[in-house]
């Protein structure tokens, strides 16, 4: 395109040489650098899993909007996010950086990060794009705003393509929150019946007996009427996606713009959200291509895919297709394009505190098998968090255990967790039966042990650090450059320690009570927290 720009502009010049053709030539040139690179749409919605979407096989759901792109476009199935709560993940999204190297792990922290890792949309700012947020950031850096600023030409509840230069190349994020926790859960169902089922035209909502209850809630009207509101939720979204679609449409900009649609983690519902399990990660997905970069998909169209994509990718593969070089920093994949990566056969994901709730959790996942490590096992999966307890769902489950009502699966939420967890999504969706124990899972269990002990050790994962201490170290170094001073941060001997934790034995508690006369503070702080139970196998003299 460009060659044929240059054509014209001699042409121009030998017929008229005067200075306002080669300005208009100057123009023409600079529109056909624009036609090459495509315009992209983000369209990140709240707190959804995949099996609550119609496309990803739910006959409940009603969301033909996301159903439709999925059709025409690519589906992916094996999509997770590196987080299972907003700001972790929306911090990996945005640097493309995983938070157990950042330190962003823990929610709304606010930690500083280098210098030299950026805000994504800069380096497509560099390449002529307009980059626009509409309007969520939720991004776990220090000096919050000075960020946003750098990243994004617009980040508003008004921005978008529109206000662009005539032919430049966009790329425009819009986040919906109709399906997020607060509407699904946490707000009063009052304010759930004004700002929601008020909105849905009758045809359009989903009964409390018109979805199947997932089995590890109590099958009962009070918690078919909670739940009900997940489906109602997504169902708004779904038509709110719609009327931004018209918009996209209305303005010509279909034709030439690649779509991307997908949820920031798992469902905001009890046991999803903030609990690293498949149902905390994975994430519905898609990529829509229309005909003029049909050509950029390496899946073709109308196909799905189980191709392993996480956040990590998402970074890398926008500045790739913007045209710009990859930061070196960046180690997530370039998903789409001439530079494209080979597809990896595992991926790393991290669970850390959600608000009050401490955690910390590493998992490793191919697709169909998801396998968890719990540091902190004493946490149940549904812990104590303020800001869900105000919710009626968990109210009722609270109230049901009270009342034992449950069965054992449902009685399992509210008790520790075991150290590891292996789940068989193909045949498991829910996660209710734990694979550890199995023997023929074994060469697979002891294979991902290893990985995951070897992605811990080879990224230096820094949130085996307490928060306290990350905090004290942030007054004059980044957790991220802390994290590669060996002498500083001896992870391996820290790991050790943290190993230990869930191993309910007397001869692991006999270890860990060695362990607290180490010279390190922070192997003396896994001691004691991985240490919780110890008494229930040693004799309480030793214990005092």
């Amino acid at each position: 395109m460009m060659n044929k720009a240059v054509y014209l502009y001699l042409w121009l010049m030998r017929k008229e040489g005067r200075l306002v053709l080669l300005f208009s030539c100057c123009l023409l040139i600079n529109s056909f650098s624009y036609a090459q690179q495509p315009n992209i749409l983000w369209i990140t919605i709240e707190d959804t899993s995949p099996q609550f979407i119609g496309c990803y096989g739910n006959q409940d759901a009603r969301t033909p909007v996301i159903d439709q792109l999925a059709k025409e476009g690519v589906r992916f199935n094996n999509a997770f996010s590196t987080g299972t709560v907003c700001s972790p993940s929306r911090t990996a999204i945005i640097t493309g950086v995983k938070t157990y190297k950042t330190g962003a792990g823990n929610h709304r922290s606010k930690y500083p990060i280098p210098d030299f890792i950026k805000g994504f949309p800069y380096f497509m700012q560099q390449q002529g794009y307009y980059v626009t947020n509409n309007s969520k950031t939720d991004y776990n850096v220090k000096d919050e705003k000075a960020f946003i600023e750098e990243a994004w030409d617009e980040s508003s509840n008004e921005a978008g393509w529109w206000n662009r230069k005539s032919g430049q190349p966009f790329f425009a994020v819009f986040n919906y929150n109709d399906s997020h926790q607060s509407r699904t859960m946490t707000h009063s169902y009052e304010w759930y019946q004004e700002e929601v089922l008020a909105k849905l035209p009758a045809e359009d909502r989903i009964g409390e007996n018109d979805f199947e209850m997932p089995p590890f809630y109590r099958d009962s009207p009070e918690m078919r009427k909670q739940f009900a509101r997940v489906y109602n939720s997504i169902k708004l979204t779904d038509l709110n996606i719609g009327e931004l679609l018209a918009r996209l449409k209305s303005d010509q900009l279909m034709d030439s713009t690649i779509i991307f649609f997908y949820a920031d983690h798992g469902e905001g519902i009890p046991r999803g959200k903030t609990n690293g399990i498949n149902l905390g990660y994975r994430v519905p997905f898609v990529v829509w291509f229309p005909p003029m970069y049909q050509h950029l998909s390496p899946w073709g169209t109308a196909v799905v895919t189980d191709e392993l994509i996480s956040f990590e990718d998402l970074a890398p593969s926008m500045i790739s297709l913007a045209g710009a070089k990859v930061p070196d920093y960046l180690k997530g994949r370039v998903l789409i394009g001439k530079e494209r990566d080979k597809p990896v056969d595992k991926l790393f994901l991290s669970s850390d505190r959600s608000d009050n709730g401490i955690d910390l959790v590493r998992t490793v996942t191919d697709g169909r098998y998801v396998y968890s490590r719990n540091f902190m096992p004493f946490m149940p999966e549904v812990r104590y968090i303020r800001y869900m307890e105000i919710g009626e769902i968990k109210q009722h489950m609270r109230e049901d255990e009270a009342a034992n009502k449950l069965n054992p699966l449902q009685q399992s939420l509210f008790e520790p967790r075991p150290a590891e967890y292996l789940y068989d999504i193909e045949n498991d969706l829910w996660e209710t039966q734990n694979l550890v124990n199995n023997p023929a899972m074994r060469p697979l269990l002891e294979k991902w042990r290893t990985a995951l002990e070897d992605e811990v050790l080879s990224s230096r994962d820094v949130l085996f650090l307490p928060e306290y201490a990350l905090g004290l170290l942030s007054e004059n170094i980044t957790p991220y450059e802390f994290r590669l001073d060996k002498k500083q941060y001896p992870i391996k001997e820290i790991y050790a320690a943290a190993s230990l934790s869930g191993k309910r034995t007397k001869d692991t508690a006999n270890q860990q009570i060695k362990l607290l006369q180490s010279p390190d503070k922070i192997i003396r702080y896994w001691a004691i927290t991985g240490g919780h139970k110890a008494r229930l196998y040693l004799n309480p003299i030793r214990i005092n």
